[in-house]
């Protein structure tokens, strides 16, 4: 398996640092609203590489983090007149709702930046110690010049490099030795969260967050690094810094970043009103068909989202669920018994599709030829199974099928339909819950009728329901 490493630049072997065993960091979301389909797609891509991975036989340690504590979450509070953790409690909820309905696996761990403040205090110690990091009056930052490899990872010239849009900077310039000096400790504000440290109250920059977390969870020197390219300067370039001045090895063996969204060509941006949020996106259509449209390009190519191409990824989606349903149907009307010599025969050409998928993943996770390979094995499936064939061989076709697409997280097999007692016995519980105010768990139901097409109804005369 090949990879590309944005640190060198090229297509390497991936070979981890214990043989069957992998170690992968992913810079996860600040939770202060509903997640944008922009932190929709390293979700996704990221999370097909981790399955893709288990697939091969790799014991995958997959750890994405939750920023809970940033000024936009506290600015967010403040608008509502709330604290910062109901903010960030609300949204992480919401956020792995969305993540739910896109089929992403969760998290090996999903670390909470606030929950791990003191291994932040002990690195930022450690960096002082060491000469990498200094404190003026309650900021701590970190002497960026003081490490050789700066600029490593996004391939810029010190000199020429500023402090980047998202540093988290809390006072002038003429506190610092050098303008490039980064913060790793910002002082308290009256009415925001903070917390006591050696330099007093206050609370971590966010570069710091992620080299602390990756470092608890996954070890001093990690496999993979993966994030979105935006990321790459100044947050990535300087979680290497911090976490090599710590550690003393390197931080990670293969850097992996996706590739910008874009809508109708444009960037996202709420001035254009071209920003969209996930949950807007469920409102049109099955998260699936997302998922199936940010697979449909490799990773690291931009993306470009229009109704146009939501529709054509609803159809491909659907074309593959039909060949499934279909064998779903033949295999339950077909003769029983073993294969026939040329319906093994048969198989065997199957068999080389799921053969050209694995080459696709192979070459850094190319979702979009390996999609390809999949409407491949369609194609056979729809000319080559027919009901005079045995259940056992479109059984076995619609197995390849299926296993290629859940390596890809996208869910292909119909879901049985509820009996019509099991409905009313549902229904019955969700009165029972409505009268005992547990609306959570009456929602929880309506939910699920909903996704298997059910309808309710509030009548005066009771609760109706019909199938859409």
């Amino acid at each position: 398996m090949r990879v590309y490493n944005t640190e060198t630049r090229r297509k390497e072997e991936f070979v981890p640092l214990t043989p069957g065993k992998v170690s992968m960091y992913v810079c996860g979301p600040t939770v202060y609203n509903f997640i944008h389909i922009g932190n929709a797609r390293p979700m996704i891509v990221f999370d097909t590489a981790r399955r893709y991975m288990e697939h091969k036989g790799y014991e995958v340690n997959y750890v994405s983090n939750f920023t809970d504590v940033d000024d936009k979450i506290i600015a967010k509070a403040m608008e509502e007149g709330v604290p910062a953790q109901e903010i960030s409690e609300r949204y992480i909820a919401e956020c792995k709702k969305d993540m739910e309905g896109m089929n992403v696996k969760p998290a090996t761990t999903h670390p909470l930046a606030t929950q791990e403040i003191g291994g932040m205090i002990e690195m930022i110690s450690d960096l002082i110690e060491k000469g990498y990091a200094y404190e003026v009056d309650g900021t701590v930052y970190f002497r960026t010049r003081r490490f050789a490899g700066y600029g490593k990872l996004s391939h810029k010239n010190l000199d020429d490099l500023r402090s980047g849009s998202r540093s988290l900077l809390v006072t002038g310039e003429e506190q610092k030795e050098d303008p490039l000096d980064f913060v790793l400790w910002k002082p308290k504000k009256e009415g925001e969260p903070s917390w006591p440290s050696p330099w007093g109250d206050g609370r971590p920059g966010w570069h710091i967050e992620c080299s602390v977390m990756a470092r608890k969870y996954l070890g001093e020197e990690i496999d993979i690094h993966a994030g979105g390219e935006d990321l790459i300067f100044p947050h990535h370039e300087n979680e290497i810094a911090q976490s090599e001045c710590c550690n003393g090895k390197p931080f990670a063996r293969y850097w992996l970043h996706n590739a910008f969204l874009n809508i109708d060509n444009r960037k996202m941006s709420k001035s254009l009103g071209n920003f969209f949020t996930v949950r807007e996106i469920s409102e049109k259509y099955d998260l699936q068909v997302l998922r199936f449209f940010m697979l449909s390009a490799h990773y690291r190519s931009p993306l470009n989202f229009s109704a146009e191409l939501m529709e054509a990824s609803r159809n491909g989606l659907e074309r593959i669920k039909n060949a499934v349903s279909n064998l779903d149907f033949l295999a339950k009307n077909a003769p029983e018994g073993e294969m026939t010599a040329q319906e093994q025969e048969s198989l065997t050409q199957a068999q080389t599709y799921a053969a050209r998928f694995d080459e696709a993943m192979d070459d850094d996770f190319n979702t979009a030829d390996a999609i390809a390979a999949v409407f491949e094995l369609v194609k056979f499936a729809n000319s080559s199974v027919s009901g005079a064939n045995t259940a056992a061989f479109a059984k076995a076709v619609r197995a390849e099928i299926v296993e290629l697409c859940d390596i890809l997280g996208l869910i292909v097999e119909t879901q049985e339909e509820l009996l019509d007692e099991e409905i009313e016995k549902l229904i019955a519980e969700r009165q029972e819950a409505r009268k005992a105010k547990n609306f959570a768990r009456a929602d929880e139901i309506r939910n699920q009728l909903a996704e298997q097409g059910i309808t309710l109804l509030d009548t005066r005369e009771g609760v109706k329901w019909k199938r859409a």
